[in-house]
């Protein structure tokens, strides 16, 4: 048996230059962490005596016996991909809701990949990990996804993500000193909307529209060095959260389908209470929000909010881990 631990990520700075269909003429950029939170996948050869060849739990438990009949897509391209032909069981168990913005979908299939590689007991570095769940989400599945998530769910860590296409890919960690890095973590809150969404459906209308929202796409670009600036400076932080208004305004702005009178009231609400700036993460449309508030702001901004879920969260660096093996050994 083999049990996976992969994390999910907060993006920051350069969300939307990240699909294929922009970066491979434009370019692009992201800023963004990982966070404690994590899915966990469990893997095991199933027991031929079972009547049925495969077994997978998730939000369904899947009893059959062709992988083609399996209903959970990256499971079931997965496996395909890896020609896997024994029967297999897989679980999958997360901290936080799927469809919430936090690349879910990319974590699980990074956590997936991983997982079954250790039970073919077959070595497999970060990148191709990335780059496999790429491959299955984007042509495979063909889901309207971005590639930063898949590096982040892979690597860990806060980092710099540079796409110029499907071979130039990447990645750059962002050392910064352990008092400016907490600093950021206790500037950041981490709320739920109340209501998850299909992100593949919403980034569609934005990959749509992105030809006539080259401006906005070509800033949001650039505000990843900017960013990057700021955290590396001894300057105000403060900046940080600014900059994180100005790429909401922008973001807001790419599709209809991105933001909501719901989501508006809420960021509103806590900006009027002490927010700087902040973000819905993921594609938009619900989902959780990532708030810049200062730390003594912050009570300001639970009691607006009070009716809305925080969840705490610190940066984590070490990306998908095999946790467990059946020996034991980790």
């Amino acid at each position: 048996m083999i049990i996976s631990r992969t994390p999910f990520r907060i993006s920051f700075f350069g969300g939307g230059t990240d699909y294929p269909s922009w970066y491979g003429k434009n370019g692009g950029a992201v800023l963004s962490t990982t966070i404690d939170k994590y899915c966990y996948i469990t893997a095991r050869y199933y027991p031929s005596f079972h009547p049925t060849k495969h077994r997978i739990v998730w939000s369904k438990i899947e009893l059959v016996d062709s992988g083609d009949d399996i209903a959970h897509p990256s499971v079931r391209e997965t496996l395909k991909h890896l020609q896997i032909k024994e029967g297999v069981e897989i679980h999958n168990a997360a901290d936080l809701p799927a469809r919430s913005g936090l690349g879910s979908s990319s974590t699980f299939t990074v956590g997936l990949l991983h997982a079954l590689h250790a039970l073919m007991d077959k070595p497999v570095t970060k990148m191709k990990l990335a780059l496999d769940a790429m491959h299955i989400e984007q042509d495979l599945i063909k889901e309207n996804v971005g590639s930063q998530d898949q590096l982040a769910a892979s690597f860990g860590g806060l980092n710099k993500f540079t796409f110029g296409g499907a071979s130039d890919i990447g990645v750059q960690p962002i050392v910064l000193p352990d008092r400016r890095l907490e600093a950021l973590q206790n500037d950041l809150m981490l709320v739920f909307t109340g209501f998850s969404r299909t992100a593949s459906e919403i980034a569609e209308e934005q990959i749509k529209n992105s030809h006539r929202k080259e401006r906005e796409l070509r800033t949001m670009h650039s505000m990843v060095d900017k960013a990057i600036d700021i955290l590396r400076s001894d300057g105000d932080l403060n900046d940080f959260g600014k900059l994180l208004h100005e790429t909401w305004i922008l973001k807001r702005g790419l599709s209809g389908k991105i933001s909501n009178p719901q989501i508006d009231d809420i960021y509103e609400a806590a900006r009027n209470a002490g927010a700087i700036g902040g973000k819905l993460l993921g594609a938009g449309g619900g989902g959780f929000m990532l708030l810049f508030v200062t730390p003594e702001k912050q009570a300001r901004v639970r009691e607006a909010l009070k009716n809305y879920t925080f969840v705490p969260v610190k940066f984590e660096t070490e990306g998908s881990q095999i946790i467990y093996r059946q020996n034991g050994s980790a």
